[in-house]
Protein backbone atom coordinates (compact mmCIF):
# COMPACT_ATOMS: atom_id res chain seq x y z
CA UNK A 1 0.00 0.00 0.00
CA UNK A 2 2.86 2.20 0.86
CA UNK A 3 5.20 1.59 -1.90
CA UNK A 4 1.72 2.33 -4.27
CA UNK A 5 1.07 5.48 -2.85
CA UNK A 6 4.82 6.64 -3.04
CA UNK A 7 4.42 5.98 -6.85
CA UNK A 8 0.54 7.68 -7.12
CA UNK A 9 2.36 10.36 -5.32
CA UNK A 10 5.31 10.91 -7.53
CA UNK A 11 2.85 10.30 -10.57
CA UNK A 12 0.13 13.03 -9.42
CA UNK A 13 3.05 15.99 -9.26
CA UNK A 14 4.47 15.55 -12.34
CA UNK A 15 1.26 16.30 -14.14
CA UNK A 16 1.35 19.35 -15.86
CA UNK A 17 -1.08 21.21 -13.82
CA UNK A 18 0.77 20.29 -10.59
CA UNK A 19 4.23 21.27 -11.86
CA UNK A 20 2.65 24.62 -13.27
CA UNK A 21 0.82 25.04 -9.26
CA UNK A 22 4.64 24.26 -8.29
CA UNK A 23 6.10 26.87 -10.16
CA UNK A 24 3.18 29.61 -9.27
CA UNK A 25 3.81 28.61 -5.95
CA UNK A 26 7.63 29.68 -6.32
CA UNK A 27 7.64 32.82 -8.26
CA UNK A 28 4.66 33.70 -5.33
CA UNK A 29 6.70 32.53 -2.32
CA UNK A 30 10.43 34.25 -3.89
CA UNK A 31 8.10 37.69 -4.31
CA UNK A 32 6.67 37.97 -1.23
CA UNK A 33 9.82 36.68 0.91
CA UNK A 34 11.54 39.27 -0.79
CA UNK A 35 9.38 41.98 0.60
CA UNK A 36 9.64 42.79 4.41
CA UNK A 37 7.00 42.36 6.28
CA UNK A 38 5.01 39.82 4.16
CA UNK A 39 5.33 36.07 5.71
CA UNK A 40 5.19 32.77 4.44
CA UNK A 41 2.20 32.73 6.42
CA UNK A 42 0.31 35.48 5.50
CA UNK A 43 0.86 34.47 2.20
CA UNK A 44 -0.68 31.38 2.28
CA UNK A 45 -3.64 32.14 4.06
CA UNK A 46 -4.28 34.75 1.47
CA UNK A 47 -3.98 32.44 -1.05
CA UNK A 48 -5.59 29.32 0.56
CA UNK A 49 -9.37 30.54 -1.05
CA UNK A 50 -8.01 30.00 -4.31
CA UNK A 51 -7.02 26.86 -3.64
CA UNK A 52 -10.56 25.28 -2.83
CA UNK A 53 -11.76 25.50 -6.26
CA UNK A 54 -8.54 23.33 -7.11
CA UNK A 55 -8.43 19.72 -6.99
CA UNK A 56 -6.49 18.87 -3.72
CA UNK A 57 -3.33 17.71 -5.03
CA UNK A 58 -2.76 20.71 -7.01
CA UNK A 59 -3.75 23.16 -4.27
CA UNK A 60 -1.74 21.79 -1.48
CA UNK A 61 1.44 21.70 -3.16
CA UNK A 62 0.98 25.32 -4.53
CA UNK A 63 0.90 26.62 -0.74
CA UNK A 64 3.74 23.79 -0.19
CA UNK A 65 5.68 25.78 -2.80
CA UNK A 66 4.82 29.04 -1.78
CA UNK A 67 6.20 28.24 1.65
CA UNK A 68 9.48 26.82 0.81
CA UNK A 69 10.16 29.51 -1.56
CA UNK A 70 9.33 32.53 0.55
CA UNK A 71 11.83 31.33 3.12
CA UNK A 72 14.88 31.45 0.35
CA UNK A 73 13.18 34.75 -0.61
CA UNK A 74 13.95 36.52 2.77
CA UNK A 75 17.54 36.78 2.04
CA UNK A 76 17.33 38.48 -1.10
CA UNK A 77 16.57 41.65 0.70
CA UNK A 78 18.48 40.81 3.92
CA UNK A 79 21.93 40.64 1.73
CA UNK A 80 20.79 43.13 -0.97
CA UNK A 81 19.43 45.90 1.68
CA UNK A 82 19.87 44.82 4.77
CA UNK A 83 16.45 44.63 5.67
CA UNK A 84 15.55 40.69 6.31
CA UNK A 85 12.81 39.87 3.83
CA UNK A 86 10.99 37.46 6.28
CA UNK A 87 12.29 36.70 10.00
CA UNK A 88 14.29 33.53 9.25
CA UNK A 89 16.82 35.64 7.27
CA UNK A 90 17.53 37.50 9.94
CA UNK A 91 20.87 35.65 10.44
CA UNK A 92 21.41 35.94 7.07
CA UNK A 93 22.08 39.72 7.65
CA UNK A 94 24.95 39.32 9.51
CA UNK A 95 27.16 38.34 6.97
CA UNK A 96 25.39 38.40 3.85
CA UNK A 97 25.62 42.29 3.77
CA UNK A 98 29.05 42.69 4.61
CA UNK A 99 29.87 40.16 1.65
CA UNK A 100 27.85 42.49 -0.59
CA UNK A 101 29.39 45.41 0.52
CA UNK A 102 32.27 43.93 -0.43
CA UNK A 103 31.04 43.61 -4.37
CA UNK A 104 30.07 39.49 -3.92
CA UNK A 105 26.32 40.06 -3.33
CA UNK A 106 26.34 37.70 -6.81
CA UNK A 107 28.40 34.94 -4.00
CA UNK A 108 26.07 35.87 -1.26
CA UNK A 109 22.96 35.22 -3.26
CA UNK A 110 24.25 32.16 -5.03
CA UNK A 111 25.43 30.66 -1.60
CA UNK A 112 22.56 31.56 -0.36
CA UNK A 113 20.18 29.74 -2.73
CA UNK A 114 22.09 26.39 -3.41
CA UNK A 115 22.27 26.15 0.59
CA UNK A 116 18.71 26.39 0.41
CA UNK A 117 18.21 23.90 -2.11
CA UNK A 118 20.87 21.26 -0.22
CA UNK A 119 18.67 21.94 3.02
CA UNK A 120 16.01 21.79 1.19
CA UNK A 121 16.46 18.46 -0.30
CA UNK A 122 17.59 17.08 3.32
CA UNK A 123 14.23 17.73 4.71
CA UNK A 124 12.52 16.59 1.79
CA UNK A 125 14.04 13.09 1.90
CA UNK A 126 13.36 13.36 5.64
CA UNK A 127 9.66 13.38 4.53
CA UNK A 128 9.76 10.46 2.41
CA UNK A 129 11.33 7.91 4.13
CA UNK A 130 11.09 8.68 8.05
CA UNK A 131 8.11 10.91 8.76
CA UNK A 132 6.18 8.57 10.62
CA UNK A 133 8.96 7.65 13.07
CA UNK A 134 10.18 11.31 13.16
CA UNK A 135 7.02 12.40 13.67
CA UNK A 136 7.13 10.44 17.47
CA UNK A 137 9.77 12.27 18.16
CA UNK A 138 7.93 15.29 18.69
CA UNK A 139 5.60 13.38 21.75
CA UNK A 140 8.69 13.36 23.67
CA UNK A 141 8.76 17.00 23.78
CA UNK A 142 6.77 19.01 26.14
CA UNK A 143 7.08 21.97 28.51
CA UNK A 144 9.75 20.79 30.25
CA UNK A 145 11.82 20.18 27.22
CA UNK A 146 10.66 23.14 25.05
CA UNK A 147 12.13 25.33 28.11
CA UNK A 148 15.64 23.40 28.35
CA UNK A 149 16.31 24.26 24.63
CA UNK A 150 15.38 28.02 24.71
CA UNK A 151 18.24 27.79 27.93
CA UNK A 152 20.40 26.13 25.19
CA UNK A 153 19.65 28.75 22.68
CA UNK A 154 20.36 31.29 24.95
CA UNK A 155 23.84 30.35 25.35
CA UNK A 156 24.32 31.82 21.75
CA UNK A 157 24.42 35.29 22.47
CA UNK A 158 27.91 35.11 23.65
CA UNK A 159 29.34 33.36 20.35
CA UNK A 160 27.43 35.94 18.73
CA UNK A 161 28.06 39.21 20.67
CA UNK A 162 31.13 40.50 18.28
CA UNK A 163 33.35 42.76 20.07
CA UNK A 164 32.16 42.81 24.02
CA UNK A 165 30.85 40.13 25.53
CA UNK A 166 28.75 42.49 28.26
CA UNK A 167 27.60 43.94 25.91
CA UNK A 168 25.96 41.35 23.85
CA UNK A 169 24.72 39.91 27.38
CA UNK A 170 23.08 43.23 27.82
CA UNK A 171 21.39 43.47 24.48
CA UNK A 172 20.29 39.81 24.92
CA UNK A 173 19.06 40.82 28.50
CA UNK A 174 16.93 43.83 26.77
CA UNK A 175 15.49 41.43 24.13
CA UNK A 176 14.12 38.45 26.82
CA UNK A 177 12.60 41.99 28.89
CA UNK A 178 11.13 43.03 25.82
CA UNK A 179 9.70 39.48 25.05
CA UNK A 180 7.76 39.20 28.18
CA UNK A 181 5.71 42.59 27.09
CA UNK A 182 2.03 41.70 26.62
CA UNK A 183 -0.24 39.29 28.72
CA UNK A 184 0.80 36.64 30.93
CA UNK A 185 0.44 33.39 29.15
CA UNK A 186 -0.63 31.23 32.56
CA UNK A 187 -1.95 33.81 34.44
CA UNK A 188 -3.43 36.59 31.78
CA UNK A 189 -2.03 39.44 33.88
CA UNK A 190 -0.95 42.49 31.26
CA UNK A 191 2.61 43.12 31.71
CA UNK A 192 4.75 46.20 30.82
CA UNK A 193 2.09 47.28 28.75
CA UNK A 194 1.42 50.82 30.09
CA UNK A 195 -2.38 50.58 29.47
CA UNK A 196 -1.73 50.35 25.96
CA UNK A 197 -4.32 48.17 24.62
CA UNK A 198 -2.06 47.33 21.12
CA UNK A 199 0.76 45.51 23.15
CA UNK A 200 -1.79 43.24 25.09
CA UNK A 201 -0.69 40.77 22.22
CA UNK A 202 3.20 41.41 22.76
CA UNK A 203 5.61 42.94 20.57
CA UNK A 204 4.82 42.13 16.99
CA UNK A 205 8.67 39.98 16.02
CA UNK A 206 8.70 40.84 12.04
CA UNK A 207 7.68 44.59 13.36
CA UNK A 208 10.40 45.00 15.59
CA UNK A 209 13.08 42.86 13.03
CA UNK A 210 12.34 45.17 10.25
CA UNK A 211 12.85 48.26 12.40
CA UNK A 212 16.16 46.66 13.63
CA UNK A 213 17.76 46.03 10.42
CA UNK A 214 16.00 48.53 7.94
CA UNK A 215 15.72 51.59 9.12
CA UNK A 216 19.47 51.99 10.85
CA UNK A 217 20.09 50.74 7.65
CA UNK A 218 18.59 53.43 5.46
CA UNK A 219 19.81 56.32 8.17
CA UNK A 220 23.27 55.14 7.28
CA UNK A 221 22.64 55.73 3.90
CA UNK A 222 21.19 59.13 4.59
CA UNK A 223 23.28 60.26 6.96
CA UNK A 224 26.68 58.90 5.13
CA UNK A 225 26.19 58.62 1.35
CA UNK A 226 28.92 57.57 -0.71
CA UNK A 227 30.72 55.63 1.66
CA UNK A 228 33.01 52.57 0.87
CA UNK A 229 30.32 50.06 1.43
CA UNK A 230 27.50 51.83 -0.61
CA UNK A 231 29.52 52.07 -3.31
CA UNK A 232 30.59 48.15 -3.50
CA UNK A 233 26.81 47.22 -3.07
CA UNK A 234 25.74 49.29 -6.31
CA UNK A 235 27.98 46.88 -8.32
CA UNK A 236 27.42 43.51 -9.08
CA UNK A 237 30.62 41.85 -11.36
CA UNK A 238 31.17 38.60 -9.66
CA UNK A 239 30.35 34.79 -10.17
CA UNK A 240 26.30 33.95 -8.65
CA UNK A 241 26.55 30.17 -8.43
CA UNK A 242 29.74 28.63 -6.43
CA UNK A 243 32.40 26.61 -8.35
CA UNK A 244 32.41 22.72 -8.05
CA UNK A 245 35.62 23.05 -5.22
CA UNK A 246 33.42 25.99 -3.46
CA UNK A 247 30.09 23.16 -3.34
CA UNK A 248 32.41 20.47 -2.15
CA UNK A 249 33.87 23.10 0.64
CA UNK A 250 30.55 24.31 1.56
CA UNK A 251 28.43 21.20 2.06
CA UNK A 252 29.51 19.86 5.50
CA UNK A 253 28.36 23.42 6.92
CA UNK A 254 25.07 22.68 4.73
CA UNK A 255 24.49 19.10 6.04
CA UNK A 256 25.34 19.87 9.41
CA UNK A 257 22.89 23.41 9.16
CA UNK A 258 20.16 21.24 7.70
CA UNK A 259 20.19 18.37 10.24
CA UNK A 260 19.19 21.60 12.56
CA UNK A 261 16.92 22.99 10.62
CA UNK A 262 15.04 19.36 10.61
CA UNK A 263 15.03 18.65 14.31
CA UNK A 264 14.30 22.50 14.79
CA UNK A 265 11.35 21.90 12.66
CA UNK A 266 10.06 19.16 14.28
CA UNK A 267 9.71 20.86 17.97
CA UNK A 268 6.60 22.74 17.54
CA UNK A 269 6.37 26.09 18.47
CA UNK A 270 10.06 27.11 16.88
CA UNK A 271 10.65 27.33 13.24
CA UNK A 272 12.83 29.06 10.84
CA UNK A 273 13.98 32.00 12.98
CA UNK A 274 15.22 30.06 15.50
CA UNK A 275 16.88 27.22 13.46
CA UNK A 276 18.84 30.18 11.66
CA UNK A 277 20.55 31.22 14.71
CA UNK A 278 21.14 27.79 16.10
CA UNK A 279 23.08 26.44 12.53
CA UNK A 280 24.38 30.56 12.28
CA UNK A 281 26.38 29.52 16.26
CA UNK A 282 27.09 26.00 15.16
CA UNK A 283 28.97 27.07 12.01
CA UNK A 284 30.82 29.38 13.94
CA UNK A 285 31.46 27.20 16.66
CA UNK A 286 33.19 24.56 14.04
CA UNK A 287 34.94 27.10 11.53
CA UNK A 288 38.29 27.76 11.72
CA UNK A 289 37.80 31.68 11.00
CA UNK A 290 35.41 32.21 13.69
CA UNK A 291 37.17 36.08 13.70
CA UNK A 292 35.74 36.20 9.94
CA UNK A 293 31.94 36.06 10.87
CA UNK A 294 29.97 39.06 10.98
CA UNK A 295 32.31 40.52 8.64
CA UNK A 296 31.42 38.53 5.29
CA UNK A 297 32.14 35.44 6.04
CA UNK A 298 30.44 32.72 3.38
CA UNK A 299 29.92 29.74 5.77
CA UNK A 300 27.97 32.40 8.08
CA UNK A 301 25.28 32.74 5.09
CA UNK A 302 25.17 28.68 4.16
CA UNK A 303 24.28 27.86 7.26
CA UNK A 304 21.15 29.62 8.12
CA UNK A 305 19.90 29.26 4.21
CA UNK A 306 20.50 25.67 4.73
CA UNK A 307 18.40 25.39 8.44
CA UNK A 308 15.10 27.43 7.36
CA UNK A 309 14.77 25.74 4.02
CA UNK A 310 15.51 22.55 6.26
CA UNK A 311 12.81 23.51 8.17
CA UNK A 312 10.13 23.60 6.51
CA UNK A 313 10.43 19.65 5.87
CA UNK A 314 11.09 19.58 9.99
CA UNK A 315 7.59 21.78 10.33
CA UNK A 316 5.75 19.25 8.33
CA UNK A 317 6.63 16.08 9.69
CA UNK A 318 4.98 16.40 13.47
CA UNK A 319 1.84 17.84 10.93
CA UNK A 320 1.18 15.16 8.81
CA UNK A 321 2.36 11.93 11.44
CA UNK A 322 0.88 13.26 14.17
CA UNK A 323 -2.05 16.31 13.32
CA UNK A 324 0.36 19.25 15.28
CA UNK A 325 1.40 21.97 13.01
CA UNK A 326 5.45 22.67 13.64
CA UNK A 327 4.75 25.96 13.07
CA UNK A 328 2.11 28.63 11.77
CA UNK A 329 2.20 28.12 8.31
CA UNK A 330 2.04 24.49 8.83
CA UNK A 331 -1.06 25.31 10.67
CA UNK A 332 -2.89 27.31 8.08
CA UNK A 333 -1.54 24.38 5.26
CA UNK A 334 -3.37 21.65 7.53
CA UNK A 335 -6.41 24.01 7.58
CA UNK A 336 -6.12 23.89 3.40
CA UNK A 337 -6.05 19.86 4.04
CA UNK A 338 -9.36 20.26 6.52
CA UNK A 339 -11.10 21.66 4.22
CA UNK A 340 -11.49 19.52 1.75
CA UNK A 341 -11.83 16.82 4.22
CA UNK A 342 -8.50 15.49 4.88
CA UNK A 343 -7.52 15.46 8.39
CA UNK A 344 -3.87 14.96 9.57
CA UNK A 345 -2.53 12.96 12.05
CA UNK A 346 -1.51 9.27 12.94
CA UNK A 347 -4.01 7.20 10.34
CA UNK A 348 -3.16 10.40 7.23
CA UNK A 349 -0.59 8.22 5.83
CA UNK A 350 -3.22 5.14 5.77
CA UNK A 351 -6.58 6.48 4.16
CA UNK A 352 -5.15 9.45 1.84
CA UNK A 353 -1.59 8.27 0.93
CA UNK A 354 -1.84 9.57 -2.49
CA UNK A 355 -2.45 12.95 -1.42
CA UNK A 356 -0.17 13.14 1.21
CA UNK A 357 3.06 11.81 -0.68
CA UNK A 358 1.57 14.27 -3.37
CA UNK A 359 2.64 16.93 -1.24
CA UNK A 360 5.45 15.13 0.31
CA UNK A 361 6.96 14.91 -3.99
CA UNK A 362 5.61 18.40 -4.23
CA UNK A 363 8.09 19.67 -1.29
CA UNK A 364 10.91 18.09 -3.26
CA UNK A 365 10.37 19.16 -7.09
CA UNK A 366 9.74 22.93 -5.56
CA UNK A 367 13.28 22.61 -4.30
CA UNK A 368 14.10 21.90 -7.85
CA UNK A 369 11.85 24.53 -8.65
CA UNK A 370 13.29 27.23 -6.33
CA UNK A 371 16.69 26.78 -7.86
CA UNK A 372 15.56 27.23 -11.46
CA UNK A 373 13.33 30.08 -11.12
CA UNK A 374 15.12 31.38 -7.86
CA UNK A 375 18.15 32.43 -10.59
CA UNK A 376 16.23 34.19 -12.68
CA UNK A 377 14.43 35.94 -10.36
CA UNK A 378 17.70 36.64 -7.81
CA UNK A 379 19.44 37.75 -11.16
CA UNK A 380 16.36 40.56 -11.71
CA UNK A 381 16.55 41.80 -8.04
CA UNK A 382 20.22 42.69 -8.46
CA UNK A 383 19.31 45.48 -9.96
CA UNK A 384 17.90 47.18 -6.81
CA UNK A 385 21.52 47.37 -6.15
CA UNK A 386 22.60 50.19 -8.88
CA UNK A 387 19.85 51.99 -7.28
CA UNK A 388 21.41 55.72 -5.72
CA UNK A 389 21.67 56.05 -1.90
CA UNK A 390 19.45 59.12 -1.85
CA UNK A 391 16.75 56.87 -4.02
CA UNK A 392 17.26 53.96 -2.06
CA UNK A 393 17.29 55.24 1.30
CA UNK A 394 13.50 56.73 1.02
CA UNK A 395 12.31 53.27 -0.60
CA UNK A 396 13.91 51.30 2.32
CA UNK A 397 11.36 53.71 4.67
CA UNK A 398 8.56 53.42 2.55
CA UNK A 399 8.94 49.48 2.45
CA UNK A 400 9.53 49.16 6.14
CA UNK A 401 6.56 51.58 6.70
CA UNK A 402 4.24 49.57 4.45
CA UNK A 403 5.65 46.27 5.75
CA UNK A 404 4.66 46.79 9.14
CA UNK A 405 1.52 48.23 8.81
CA UNK A 406 0.67 45.47 6.61
CA UNK A 407 1.05 43.07 8.81
CA UNK A 408 -2.32 43.80 11.53
CA UNK A 409 -3.14 46.61 9.32
CA UNK A 410 -2.50 49.05 12.49
CA UNK A 411 -0.80 52.57 12.57
CA UNK A 412 0.76 51.56 15.83
CA UNK A 413 2.92 48.79 14.31
CA UNK A 414 4.39 51.09 12.74
CA UNK A 415 5.55 53.77 14.78
CA UNK A 416 6.51 50.61 17.38
CA UNK A 417 8.92 49.73 14.02
CA UNK A 418 10.31 53.42 14.02
CA UNK A 419 10.77 52.81 17.78
CA UNK A 420 12.86 49.75 17.60
CA UNK A 421 14.37 51.31 14.28
CA UNK A 422 15.86 54.30 16.56
CA UNK A 423 16.89 51.68 19.00
CA UNK A 424 18.53 49.71 16.45
CA UNK A 425 20.50 53.15 15.01
CA UNK A 426 21.52 53.78 18.33
CA UNK A 427 22.74 50.09 18.62
CA UNK A 428 25.04 50.49 15.60
CA UNK A 429 26.47 54.10 16.58
CA UNK A 430 27.54 52.86 19.94
CA UNK A 431 29.00 49.07 19.17
CA UNK A 432 26.50 47.62 20.63
CA UNK A 433 25.78 44.38 18.49
CA UNK A 434 22.17 43.90 17.32
CA UNK A 435 21.59 39.75 16.75
CA UNK A 436 21.40 39.27 21.01
CA UNK A 437 18.42 40.98 21.16
CA UNK A 438 16.52 39.50 18.56
CA UNK A 439 17.60 35.91 19.87
CA UNK A 440 16.23 37.44 23.27
CA UNK A 441 12.94 38.94 21.43
CA UNK A 442 12.58 35.42 19.78
CA UNK A 443 13.33 33.09 22.96
CA UNK A 444 11.73 35.11 25.32
CA UNK A 445 8.30 34.62 24.66
CA UNK A 446 8.68 30.41 24.37
CA UNK A 447 10.96 30.30 27.62
CA UNK A 448 8.52 32.34 29.38
CA UNK A 449 5.47 30.14 29.07
CA UNK A 450 7.41 27.01 28.99
CA UNK A 451 8.63 28.12 32.34
CA UNK A 452 5.95 28.45 33.66
CA UNK A 453 4.23 25.46 32.49
CA UNK A 454 6.93 23.45 33.88
CA UNK A 455 6.74 24.92 37.01
CA UNK A 456 3.07 23.95 36.84
CA UNK A 457 4.11 20.14 36.49
CA UNK A 458 6.86 20.01 38.46
CA UNK A 459 4.26 22.12 41.53
CA UNK A 460 6.89 24.61 42.18
CA UNK A 461 9.90 21.96 41.96
CA UNK A 462 12.74 22.94 40.09
CA UNK A 463 13.72 19.82 40.02
CA UNK A 464 11.56 18.41 37.30
CA UNK A 465 14.07 19.56 35.17
CA UNK A 466 16.41 16.96 36.25
CA UNK A 467 13.76 14.38 36.29
CA UNK A 468 13.59 14.59 32.20
CA UNK A 469 16.37 13.23 30.38
CA UNK A 470 16.30 15.21 27.36
CA UNK A 471 16.02 18.14 29.40
CA UNK A 472 19.04 17.47 31.65
CA UNK A 473 20.95 16.50 28.69
CA UNK A 474 19.97 20.07 26.94
CA UNK A 475 20.76 21.99 30.22
CA UNK A 476 24.49 20.16 31.10
CA UNK A 477 25.12 21.38 27.37
CA UNK A 478 24.12 24.73 27.81
CA UNK A 479 26.29 24.88 31.06
CA UNK A 480 29.18 23.23 28.96
CA UNK A 481 28.86 26.16 26.65
CA UNK A 482 28.69 28.82 29.00
CA UNK A 483 31.89 27.30 30.77
CA UNK A 484 33.72 27.48 27.43
CA UNK A 485 32.99 30.77 26.23
CA UNK A 486 34.38 32.11 29.50
CA UNK A 487 37.84 33.61 29.51
CA UNK A 488 38.66 31.59 32.96
CA UNK A 489 37.82 28.00 31.33
CA UNK A 490 39.37 29.25 28.06
CA UNK A 491 42.88 29.83 29.79
CA UNK A 492 42.46 26.27 32.02
CA UNK A 493 42.12 24.59 28.81
CA UNK A 494 45.03 25.90 27.38
CA UNK A 495 47.14 25.01 30.34
CA UNK A 496 45.68 21.28 30.43
CA UNK A 497 46.78 21.19 26.46
CA UNK A 498 50.38 22.95 27.53
CA UNK A 499 50.55 20.06 29.68
CA UNK A 500 49.79 17.41 27.56
CA UNK A 501 52.61 18.53 25.57
CA UNK A 502 50.13 19.92 22.76
CA UNK A 503 50.20 23.54 21.47
CA UNK A 504 48.97 26.40 23.95
CA UNK A 505 45.52 27.53 22.51
CA UNK A 506 44.80 31.54 22.13
CA UNK A 507 42.13 32.48 24.48
CA UNK A 508 41.36 36.18 22.97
Amino acid sequence: MTDTAVLTGLLNVLEPVNLLAITVGVMIGLTVGSMPGLSATMAIALLLPMTFSMDVSTGISMLASLYLAAMYGGSIAAILLRTPGTPSAAATVVDGYPMAQRGQAGKALGLSLTASLIGGVMSSVALLTIAPLLGKVVLNFGPVEIFAVSVLGITMIGSLSQGSTTLGLLAGAMGLLLGTVGMDPTTGTARFTFNQLNLFGGIPFTVALIGLFSVPQAIQLITKPGNDGSERVSKITDRMLPSLRELFALLPNSLRSGAIGIVTGLIPGTGGDTASWFAYNEAKRFSPNKENFGKGEPAGVVAPEAANNAVVGGALVPTIALGIPGSSATAVLMGGLMVHGILPGPNLLSEHGDVTYTLLWAVLMANVALFVVGILFTRICVTVTRIPDRVLAPVIIVMSVIGAFAINNSFFDVWLMLGFGLLGWIFNEVGIPTPPLVIGLILGPVMDNSLQQSLLIGQGEWTVFLRSPIAAILLVIAMLSILQSTPVLGRTLARFKTLAGGKPASTE
